[in-house]
């Protein structure tokens, strides 16, 4: 409505031209006598006959001329009524998009007109989630971010023709993409100095990801990533496209090269699972990364001897001593192992991941948690990707890649678990001062939606976006009965989501009818066959 306001305003101020025309058409016409065809304008004057002739034609084209002027003067008196009341709309329209837009139109000058409109556009800035959060009332209210590379687009909403991961084929979001690059690699590019002559260039293929959202009565978001100048080094730009064009927001310099990340992983038994956890973390936080701390919560002592020795045998072998095993003698709940294990930590302000035993993450996702995440600013709850059963996607236990190979984006792989709260990066001085998990949720799930609502009600900003490096393996999930009717039908859901797609589930409900059919046209070829 607000972009179609100066094309509705042209037209109104048409209608008015048009109708100052007609209004000088009947003036014209009003001085004009009538005359019929073939007869003179004024009769001869010649003898009584024609005297009086003449009166009596004068006096008609007198009374011709008074119902002319009668009518000419109720129509300008209606056309005046007409005029008044579209140029009382016009002010009315005008005074409403100026005080609403922040933008005062005065047609008189075209530069206050461009400065009133600059103003607005920065406002729109100020209107978004940009500087500081918006408090909402539910979880339903945030709006996620999607994330790109230069080659993929991961988003949230695929509908039925959409794929979570897939090249930006629309020509206007490849071209939106291109530009905020472009935009930021010419933003980056200007020396900030006029007289600095030794600074890098950057290109495109500096370009690490990018994240972005459209609140549709304000603009798009973008916050984009690139290589800096040194190792663990990242340039952050963020722009904004007030449905015009981006505008330059803030350019600034992060240093990930201290950023400790604290891993807290809350356990009960599953020994088999965290030596498979363990695997990648060796892989990623100890060989690549280097910059990780590993909490572990384990609940009873039921395999803990075997979960310990599976610790104790990484720290050997990586030569690894940066880690904590805290032992809680109770039934597991997952938000008093996080709780615990955030406030054990003894040190300045870290990084928290919580973290599951059946989570993989790669290098790259750790980068991702340190930059959207800022004490007193920024949590991070990224969308992972969830896996299927590879029983179901490869169609029996033999077909079974390795674990790297089966982690692809694809819609019948898995899908982005946009349900789930729990893997979540945060400071911990930002999860003390909301007052951390409710302990008094037992058992499986509930915890983390009720954190996650207390960040979305407070002034912190909740980045939310799916994230490539981010999956939840698949593991046949038991919904047990102490759990309450909540819990048990949010677990009931969760298991059925975890299983395969809508295509692969429907094949498994119908796979009789499919043999069946599979069986007649067999016996079909074989009779034609004889």
């Amino acid at each position: 409505m607000r972009r179609g306001m100066p094309t509705w305003i042209w037209r109104l101020a048409m209608v008015l031209v048009l109708l100052c025309c007609i209004v000088s058409l009947l003036y014209m016409l009003a001085c004009t006598p009538k005359v019929e065809d073939g007869q003179p304008i004024l009769p001869r004057v010649s003898g009584t006959t024609g005297k009086d002739n003449f009166q009596v034609l004068l006096e008609e084209r007198e009374q011709q001329h008074r119902n002319y002027i009668t009518s000419l003067k109720r129509q300008i008196a209606q056309l005046k009524e007409e005029l008044q009341e579209r140029s009382e709309q016009l002010k009315a329209a005008q005074d409403h998009y100026g005080d609403s837009l922040g933008v005062h139109i005065d047609r008189s000058s075209p530069e206050k007109t461009q400065a009133g409109l600059l103003e607005f556009l920065h406002s729109q800035i100020d209107k978004a989630e940009v500087y500081s959060a918006v408090r909402l009332p539910t979880e339903y209210s945030v709006i996620p971010f999607e994330s790109f590379t230069l080659q993929k687009v991961y988003q949230l909403e695929m509908g039925l023709t959409r794929h979570p991961e897939e090249k930006p084929v629309r020509k206007d979001k490849r071209d939106e993409l291109v530009e905020a690059i472009e935009v930021a690699l010419e933003f980056l590019n200007t020396p900030e100095d006029e007289g600095a002559t030794n600074q890098r260039m950057h290109a495109a293929a500096d370009f690490v990801e990018g994240i972005y959202r459209t609140e549709k009565d304000k603009g798009t978001l973008y916050e984009l990533t690139f290589k800096g100048d040194q190792a663990h080094e990242f340039k952050r730009l963020i722009l904004f496209r007030p449905f015009g064009p981006i505008m330059k927001v803030k350019k600034a310099k992060v240093d990930t090269s201290n950023m400790l990340i604290n891993i807290i992983v809350p356990l009960a038994k599953r020994a088999d699972k965290f030596r498979q956890f363990m695997h990648n973390f060796r892989e990623v936080c100890i060989r690549l990364d280097g910059r990780v701390h590993l909490t572990v919560v384990y609940f009873g002592t039921e395999q803990m001897t075997e979960v310990k020795s599976i610790l104790e045998y990484i720290s050997r072998e990586a030569n690894y001593r940066n880690y904590t095993f805290i032992l809680l003698k109770e039934d597991f709940s997952r938000g008093k192992g996080l709780d615990v294990g955030a406030r054990a930590w003894k040190g300045n302000n870290v990084l928290l991941f919580f973290c599951d035993v059946d989570i993989y993450f790669t290098a790259e996702f750790l980068n991702t948690c340190r930059l959207n995440a800022q004490p007193g600013k920024k949590v991070f709850y990224p969308v992972l990707f969830s896996q299927y059963n590879p029983t179901i996607i490869y169609g029996g236990h033999d077909s079974i890649p390795p674990i790297e190979q089966q982690l692809v984006i694809k819609k019948d792989s898995g899908f982005w678990r946009d349900f789930g709260f729990g893997m979540t990066c945060q400071y911990r001085s930002d999860f003390i001062n909301i007052g951390g998990f409710d302990l008094d949720i037992k058992g499986w799930g509930g915890e983390d939606v009720h954190l996650y609502r207390k960040y979305l009600h407070s002034d912190l900003i909740v980045i939310r976006t799916p994230v490539r490096g981010l999956f939840h393996l698949w593991h046949e999930k038991r919904c047990v009965d102490e759990l309450t009717p909540e819990q048990y039908r949010m677990c009931m859901q969760s298991k059925a989501m975890n299983e395969a797609s809508h295509a692969q589930l429907g094949m498994l409900v119908f796979r009789h009818e499919i043999e069946a059919h599979l069986r007649k046209q067999r016996h079909k070829t074989s009779v034609k066959k004889t």
